[in-house]
């Protein structure tokens, strides 16, 4: 059941992750239709005999939710409100930094958009 956040005189629905990350992916395909963007199937409840045999397959835990190859940029959604880097996502975090790419926390689909738009802004500045 969705948690519902409570602002002045009404109840606004916080979206959950997966509907920001659907926004944010059907927005950046229509922005960028040349750059491919995917996502990791990592989440997600599974059965005991599933996740071993997708740890085997190389199902890592904390790996980002999306990735962007032609930019080397990985990206963790989260909710507007709540949710938390795992440990796991943290050590993901620093080696994907340590090797170079790129690496996004955002908070919904609107904090991705324009964590997008600022990167490109200073990709083109800085030609």
């Amino acid at each position: 059941m969705p948690r519902l956040v409570r602002a002045k005189s009404a109840v606004l629905r916080v979206p959950t992750e997966h509907e920001e990350q659907r926004e944010f992916v059907a927005w950046f395909r229509r922005q960028y239709p040349d750059v491919r963007i995917f996502a990791i199937p990592n989440g997600g409840s599974r059965s005991q005999r599933e996740g071993g045999r997708l740890k085997l397959e190389g199902v890592s835990a904390g790996v980002p939710d999306l990735y962007i190859p032609a930019w080397h940029c990985w990206i963790e959604m989260k909710r507007q409100k709540g949710g938390s880097l795992s440990a796991e996502q943290k050590d993901w975090r620093d080696y994907l930094q340590s090797i170079g790419d790129t690496w996004i926390v955002a908070k919904g689909c609107q904090d991705v958009q324009r964590q997008i738009i600022d990167k490109m802004n200073q990709q083109a500045s800085n030609q």
